[in-house]
């Protein structure tokens, strides 16, 4: 079964310097429908203008993933960690028992547009850690693993039962992803437009797949898409 989540049907925050949209349920933005996707939290498409970001804040107990689209994100951390988080790139932070960062667009004349993306960890009060790492550009009719538990195939480490993979899909394009028995997935479309399993998705739309063996995405518009396969 997939249930699609449209982009213009998320919550939306304008706040001048920065263009939030929500798939989930968050800040000011509440929907009791959509709280969320097993382990999956927060999955928020933000556009922040040149110069401005997040200043210093806390977080605890939670698995924050930057994936940036365009322009650079400057991340600064309570670990000792700076950088900047480019197209390409992938940052996991394991908040834990407690970190305070910032996140700055790195222009002072481009925007930058990035999906911040928080998953629920398995356990609370792990120690804080950070990871950064950037994956090839493209890899043809394939999705590519960034983030998992046990960290293999050279991906990011991830404190929840979940693979992420990516895919950059030319037009026409296709990929797919097998689901273990009792798996669900989230399919989020950062750009472009795809089929999946017969169903169409536009830039911004996510989907939820539950009860189904396989994911076929095929490209109708080049598209980079997020997928989360769940416990």
């Amino acid at each position: 079964m997939l249930t699609i989540r449209r982009a213009e049907d998320r919550g939306h925050a304008e706040h001048g310097w920065l263009d939030s949209r929500h798939t989930f349920s968050f800040a000011d933005y509440y929907d009791a429908a959509h709280m969320g996707f097993r382990a999956l939290r927060v999955i928020n498409e933000d556009r922040v203008q040149p110069g401005e970001g997040f200043g210093t804040h806390p977080h605890r107990d939670m698995e924050i993933l930057s994936y940036v689209l365009e322009g650079g994100l400057a991340h600064k951390d309570s670990l000792g960690t700076g950088s900047t988080i480019l197209p390409g790139d992938v940052q996991r932070m394991s908040a834990g028992t407690g970190v305070t960062h910032s996140e700055f667009n790195a222009s002072t004349t481009e925007p930058v547009h990035f999906l911040q993306i928080w998953l629920l960890p398995e356990r609370r009060g792990i120690a804080p850690s950070y990871e950064q790492r950037h994956f090839e550009e493209r890899k043809p009719g394939q999705l590519q693993l960034v983030a998992s538990r046990d960290g293999r195939d050279g991906s990011l480490t991830v404190h929840q039962d979940v693979d992420v993979y990516r895919g950059l899909l030319d037009d026409g394009e296709r990929a797919e992803l097998s689901l273990g028995k009792g798996r669900h997935a989230w399919v989020q479309l950062a750009r472009g437009t795809v089929k999946l399993n017969d169903e169409t998705l536009r830039a911004g739309d996510g989907a939820a797949v539950s009860g189904e063996s396989k994911l076929q995405l095929e490209a109708v518009q080049r598209a980079e898409v997020l997928v989360f396969d769940l416990g």
